[in-house]
């Protein structure tokens, strides 16, 4: 990133690089590479908990003053996967983000908003899946919040790739497919079964000759977003199981 561009959001990038941690850690073989692994691992998850605030979100800074649903769900994914390579993470602190989560969500047309105290349906696409998964990571894979999501999610499925009806690229189109893929891996059944053929054909018709996709950010986080929704159903990445 261009030095002179502002670090607008540190806790996202600290929430995806303690995922990573959590996930390679089973892979590292050498000993001393390991145990540095380890110790990182830990100071990692440390900043995420005691940065938590009162309602049980996260913001872009590791301060306890607000919170809004996109960085809560890098927290909570990497708490689950910490949790998952052997760390203690407090139950209280996964209970309180829950109740934080489940707060953001509009109890009519079941999308979430992107603050508990407002943030209405522009976007609520990707806030939606984020909020799902959000919800799985915590370990709630049922109940009323879940299935308002997953219902909304399938209603209001954008299509098209990353280009909108206005002919502009919209920078949230890989985000959000991001997590409403996995939202709809783990929910299985007729979700998934409906899901997958559809965003799978349209990132293959939208695929560039050079291999890579494009949404208005750069091609290399596109194609990365786009690689890593193609292979859900080989089912490699520990943070896709239940």
């Amino acid at each position: 990133k261009p030095t002179s561009e502002p670090d607008h959001g540190p806790m996202y990038g600290h929430g995806f690089g303690t995922l990573f941690l959590a996930e390679v850690s089973g892979m590292v073989h050498d000993p001393a590479l390991r145990e540095e692994l380890d110790v990182k691992l830990h100071r990692a998850v440390n900043l995420i908990l005691v940065s938590q605030n009162s309602e049980g979100g996260w913001r872009y800074e590791p301060e306890r003053h607000d919170a809004d649903i996109s960085v809560t769900i890098c927290q909570i994914m990497a708490l689950r996967a910490a949790r998952n390579a052997g760390i203690a993470v407090p139950k209280s602190k996964v209970d309180k983000c829950v109740e934080y989560v489940k707060s953001c969500q509009d109890g009519r047309f079941g999308y979430f908003r992107y603050q508990k105290q407002g943030g209405g349906d522009n976007q609520a696409f990707a806030r939606t899946a984020a909020g799902v998964v959000a919800l799985y990571s915590a370990g709630i894979y049922k109940g009323p919040e879940v299935e308002a999501g997953l219902e909304y999610l399938r209603r209001s499925r954008p299509t098209g790739g990353p280009t909108n009806r206005f002919g502009n690229l919209d920078i949230h189109y890989f985000y959000g497919h991001y997590y409403a893929v996995q939202a709809m891996w783990a929910a299985g059944g007729d979700y998934w079964k409906e899901w997958y053929p559809g965003i799978r054909e349209e990132l293959i018709g939208g695929q560039h000759a050079d291999g890579s996709w494009f949404d208005g950010i750069c091609p290399h986080y596109a194609t990365s977003m786009a690689c890593i929704i193609l292979q859900v159903p080989n089912n490699y990445l520990p943070f896709l199981q239940k």
